[in-house]
């Protein structure tokens, strides 16, 4: 038993008429009436009382049709939900991002979207960028946001933020009224960043060496806005993006650019190569970067 057997078999039922459903189905009658004995013979039931001059369901042949209506129903929701699914009406998107990013660039992000495709939910799976790259190699997250660079050869890259690190210290800092400051004047000066599995670690530290000096490491932390209240409390200085300095409340917090060697922190959206993304993703992905070749700069 198929599909195209009981939707042969509920044209004959409409038509009550193996010879006038025969022409809609553009069938012959001896073939058609084959498919409907074939039905009954592995449904052991009779589906048509023949001894009138119209065919009628018999009570068996009426509940094939009534079932038969229901899978049709199916079917059409069927059709109605991938149609939303294409339309990006529903779905659910689960992305990789570090609570960080996710602090900078979600909330606008979710807005935009959710304004577009109310019915499609945005997960995100907050950790360092370190352990976002895997997720998204093993399948675990659709797409994630990272700091780059990263490995390319199992991953698509897009750029998306550029922002330029600075110098976060204390207002009554010694070296808080200068205009600028080099990274190798921060060498006697006790660092405050983020724990091992963010990027930002590994790019401070590597900054610094760069620099000719290890840095003292005072406090880690998974929370960017424990870094500012630190600061705050004068338990060290840090090095940070720019744009986090618009997200803090401290008074007595300032941030000084940073002379010499460009040193910026670039984000990137990553996807696994060769992996189906949904049509929600890809509208996603289309809203965030738009030309893959473009990059955004944060304000």
């Amino acid at each position: 038993m198929n599909l195209r057997e009981i939707l042969l078999f509920m044209e004959v039922a409409d038509q009550q008429s193996f010879t006038k459903a025969a022409e809609h189905t553009y069938l012959s009658q001896p073939s058609l009436s084959k498919v409907v004995k074939k039905l009954e013979e592995e449904l052991q039931v009779e589906l048509f009382d023949r001894s009138t001059r119209h065919l009628h369901l018999t009570d068996a042949g009426k509940i094939v049709y009534q079932q038969g209506q229901k899978s049709l129903e199916s079917l059409s929701e069927l059709k109605v939900l991938l149609d939303e699914l294409r339309n990006v009406k529903t779905g659910k998107i689960k992305i990789g991002i570090p609570p960080l990013v996710g602090t900078l660039v979600f909330p606008d992000m979710a807005l935009k979207f959710h304004a577009k495709y109310p019915k499609v939910l945005l997960q995100l799976v907050e950790l360092g960028a370190k352990r976002i790259v895997p997720l998204v190699e093993d399948n675990k997250v659709d797409l994630g946001i990272c700091v780059l660079p990263v490995d390319e050869e199992k991953l698509n890259v897009y750029p998306f933020i550029s922002d330029e690190f600075v110098v976060f210290i204390y207002d009554d800092h010694p070296l808080a009224a200068r205009e600028f400051l080099s990274i190798s004047e921060l060498k006697h000066e006790n660092f405050i960043l983020f724990s091992n599995d963010f990027t930002l670690h590994d790019s401070v530290i590597n900054a610094c060496k760069e620099n000719g000096f290890e840095p003292n490491v005072s406090y880690e932390t998974s929370q960017w806005d424990l870094i500012t209240e630190l600061i705050a409390a004068k338990m060290g200085i840090a090095l940070l993006p720019k744009s986090i300095f618009y997200k803090q409340n401290h008074p007595n917090v300032k941030m000084i650019p940073i002379k010499g060697s460009v040193f910026l922190w670039r984000l990137g959206i990553i996807t696994k190569k060769n992996a189906y993304h949904s049509f929600a993703t890809r509208e996603l992905l289309k809203m965030l970067i738009g030309n893959p070749n473009d990059q955004k700069t944060m304000e």
